[in-house]
């Protein structure tokens, strides 16, 4: 292994004490991951955007900040990549789209002013599907993300470059967004780790319909404690977002246990039957209910009553992407993938009736989540449903016999549960005997995202499976 190879796969609250303490200068970290990021992504096609030049004179400023006595952000050096839909003023932004395939934006948006203004260096863009639609990153712009651990298998999206990055040691952290799983998913396909916060968490602006809560944004790392630093500083309130928690961001990057006694888990390896599993990942998961009782939680297979959550999350997708690309696709119906317009279309269909039946249904599927976390303090489930599948399909069409009839159906695992509004954290799960990662979801309570922390990271540190890095 080399210095550079020890240096970036290291976690990012290693690196940061690291360079606190002076051990190593932000510089050095940069061109330690820009050294990398060269040498091994073509092979992987995570990092499509690079400003070299642009995150050296970040690095050189922090480290003059450092020098000059000047106080510290959490993140002070640590390079950063940005997920391509997320706009990056100075640097371009394509949301995978050819539309935007020179599209510069003039400012940041929250997610990424946030992560650079606790010091943070700036690196460039992660890949994503073509308007982050779909759980499998490819695009017409960029091409397709190949996942670090098997080259020509999908690494998950839409946050797929995010987590490939993460996974080959290309940045130590990283930022992405999830509706129906683009966070969990990427992380579970690539061994790392990726948090879907409560609604409101981490806010979001700009944004067209600040109200809505089915797509959220959120930090991805290569362990618990970097995602709960992330979140430290990505949280907190904003008072152009309407749904913001007020909540004091701080507590997310305190110690967390290693012990979990007394917790009540709940264990429901399909769902309570509402999602068809590919029973390698059963059988890589059901280990997991002996860590937990080993670490003094008690486990019992139990689900909360999840009646409703399909039209929940079928009704307001297709409502928001009605909204957001049925004109882009009538002026450019040769630009816009089939599946966005699919989607768009269905929107387009909805009546006022059937929004007034998914808030209805909306309602009660919280209050029965409420009441179910009421007896339990977490719900365990795969995060997917499938083990990363070749690149070359756009998703998989069946699992274990099972025909699923479009691009959303198999990530269901993920979708049921963003209907519910509670934080999911997807962790390092185990592997396959061929070596493919598999994501164990850490589901909490609404607002219950330490919670969620606190659970992944005891598992994590009894596991130890994310330590496993590719071989590239």
């Amino acid at each position: 292994m080399t210095a550079d190879d020890d240096l970036c796969t290291r976690p990012a609250t290693e690196l940061a004490a690291l360079v606190r303490d002076r051990e190593v200068s932000a510089r050095e970290l940069l061109e330690a991951h820009l050294r990398r990021i060269e040498r091994l992504d073509p092979q992987v096609n995570a990092v499509v955007t690079v400003d070299a030049e642009g995150a050296r004179a970040a690095a050189d400023a922090a480290d003059a900040a450092q020098a000059a006595g000047r106080s510290l952000g959490p993140l002070h050096g640590l390079p950063v990549a940005h997920k391509d839909t997320h706009a990056t003023g100075g640097m371009r932004t394509t949301w995978g789209s050819p539309l935007h395939a020179d599209t510069v934006p003039a400012a940041d948006e929250l997610v990424v002013a946030r992560l650079v203004g606790a010091g943070a260096v700036r690196v460039g863009k992660t890949n994503v599907p073509e308007f982050a639609a779909g759980s499998h990153t490819f695009n017409p712009v960029f091409g397709v993300t190949h996942n670090p651990y098997r080259h020509g298998r999908s690494a998950g999206g839409s946050s797929g470059g995010a987590a490939a990055a993460l996974a080959a040691g290309f940045v130590p952290i990283a930022d992405g967004s999830d509706m129906g799983g683009s966070l969990r998913n990427p992380a579970a396909f690539c061994n790392v780790v990726g948090l879907r916060p409560t609604p409101g968490r981490v806010p979001t602006w700009p944004a067209p319909m600040a109200w809505s809560q089915l797509s959220v944004q959120g930090p991805m790392g290569r362990t618990v404690a970097d995602v709960a630093l992330q979140l430290s500083v990505l949280a907190g309130p904003d008072p152009r977002v309407p749904i913001a928690l007020a909540d004091d961001p701080a507590g997310f990057a305190a110690p967390l246990p290693e012990r979990l006694d007394g917790l009540r888990v709940a264990w429901a390896p399909d769902l309570g039957g509402q999602v068809t599993v590919d029973p390698a990942i059963t059988a890589v998961l059901a280990p997991s209910v002996a860590v937990f009782e080993s670490l003094g939680a008690s486990v019992e297979e139990a689900c909360p009553d999840l009646t409703g959550a399909d039209e929940v999350f079928g009704t307001l997708r297709a409502w928001l992407f009605d909204s957001n690309f049925s004109e882009l696709a009538r002026r450019h119906p040769d630009q816009v993938k089939e599946s966005i317009r699919w989607n768009a279309e269905l929107g387009a269909k909805l009546t006022g009736s059937d929004l007034a039946r998914a808030e209805r249904l909306h309602t009660a599927l919280y209050e029965r989540v409420v009441a179910f976390f009421e007896r339990y303090d977490v719900l365990l489930a795969p995060t997917t449903q499938v083990l990363p599948f070749p690149v070359e399909l756009e998703y998989p069409t069946e699992i274990a016999g099972v025909h699923q009839e479009n691009y959303l159906e198999w990530m269901r695992s993920c979708t049921v549960i963003s209907a519910t509004g509670c934080p999911a954290l997807s962790v390092p799960g185990g592997f396959t005997p061929d070596g493919l990662p598999v994501g164990l979801q850490v589901i909490g309570a609404p607002q219950a995202d330490r919670r969620v922390l606190e659970v992944g990271h005891a598992f994590e540190r009894a596991t130890l499976f994310g330590e496993r890095r590719p071989a590239l």
